[in-house]
C-alpha cells in the first residue's frame, strides 16, 4: 500500500512539473508574439506619422488659400470664437473688440509632426498691443512632458492684462482665464493647474475650430437639434388643437345647458 502511495506522489509531482515548464514555454511563446505585434505597431505608427507629414505639406497651400478668403470676411475668427460652445466663454468684452482686428489664425505641426505644434494669432495693427503675431509652441519632449512657450504681449500704455484681468487667488492656485482669454499666452512657465487649461484651450482650437471654422461661424444646427425643434412644434400644435376642441365642447355643453334652462 505505502509503495503504491508513493509512486502516485510522484507520478503527480512529475505531471505538474510538466504541467509548470509548458505554461512557462506558452508565456514566453505569448511574450515573443506580443513583442512581435509591438514591432508591427511601431512601423504602423512610423508610417502614420509620414503620411500625415506628406498631407501636411499638401494642406498647407490651402489652409493659405482658405486664410486669404477668410480675411475678407469681416469678424470671422470672432464670430466663430464666439459661436464656439466652449472658446466663447473665454472672452470677455475687450477681448472682442481685441479680435476684430485678427486677421488669420493658423495652426502648424512641426515637420516631425510627433514633435509638437504651435498656434499663431496674426492681428492688424491694433490700439492693444505692438505685437500683430502673436505665437504659442508646444514641444512634445522625451520624458513626455510638455514644453509650451508664448510670444509676449507688449500692451500699449493702458492697456494689457494688468488692467482687465482678475488675478485674485483663490488659496495658492491663480483663477484661469476668470477674465480675458489672452490670459491663455501668459504664465507659461508656471508649474500649475494652468498647464492642463493650457492644453485643452489648444486641443480646442487645433482638433475643433482649425478643421472648419466655417461650421462655427455659419452656426448651422444639427439636423437632430432641428428634427426635435420640429417634433417640438408638432406637439404645441397638437396640444393646441386639442385645448381648441376642449374649448368648442365646452361652449356646446353650456349651450345645452342654457336650453334645458
Amino acid at each position: 500500500m505505502g509503495g503504491d502511495r508513493s509512486k502516485k506522489l510522484k507520478i503527480t509531482e512529475n505531471l505538474e512539473d510538466a504541467i509548470d515548464g509548458e505554461l512557462v514555454l506558452s508565456i514566453e511563446k505569448l511574450q515573443e508574439t506580443q513583442d512581435e505585434l509591438e514591432k508591427i505597431n511601431e512601423e504602423a505608427s512610423d508610417k502614420v506619422l509620414e503620411i500625415e507629414q506628406k498631407y501636411n505639406e499638401i494642406r498647407k497651400p490651402v489652409y493659405d488659400k482658405r486664410n486669404e478668403i477668410i480675411k475678407s470676411i469681416p469678424d470671422f475668427w470672432l464670430t466663430a470664437f464666439l459661436s464656439h460652445p466652449a472658446l466663447s466663454e473665454l472672452l470677455n468684452e475687450e477681448d472682442q473688440k481685441i479680435f476684430k482686428y485678427l486677421g488669420s489664425l493658423e495652426v502648424e505641426d512641426n515637420k516631425d509632426v510627433k514633435s509638437g505644434y504651435a498656434i499663431t494669432f496674426n492681428f492688424s495693427p491694433n490700439p492693444y498691443f505692438e505685437d500683430t503675431k502673436l505665437t504659442k509652441t508646444f514641444t512634445f519632449l522625451e520624458e513626455g512632458t510638455t514644453k509650451i512657450t508664448a510670444t509676449p504681449i507688449k500692451w500699449k500704455e493702458g492697456k494689457g492684462i494688468p488692467n482687465g484681468v482678475n488675478h485674485d487667488k483663490k488659496g495658492n492656485k491663480r483663477v484661469p482665464f476668470d477674465v480675458s482669454f489672452f490670459t491663455w499666452f501668459s504664465d507659461c512657465e508656471q508649474k500649475d493647474d494652468m498647464d492642463d487649461i493650457h492644453d485643452e484651450v489648444a486641443e480646442l482650437i487645433k482638433d475643433d475650430l482649425w478643421p472648419n471654422p466655417l461650421t462655427y461661424f455659419s452656426n448651422e444646427p444639427d439636423e437632430e437639434d432641428v428634427d426635435d425643434e420640429a417634433d417640438d412644434e408638432g406637439k404645441d400644435e397638437d396640444d393646441s388643437d386639442d385645448d381648441q376642441e376642449e374649448d368648442e365642447n365646452d361652449d356646446e355643453s353650456e349651450g345645452e345647458d342654457d336650453d334645458d334652462n
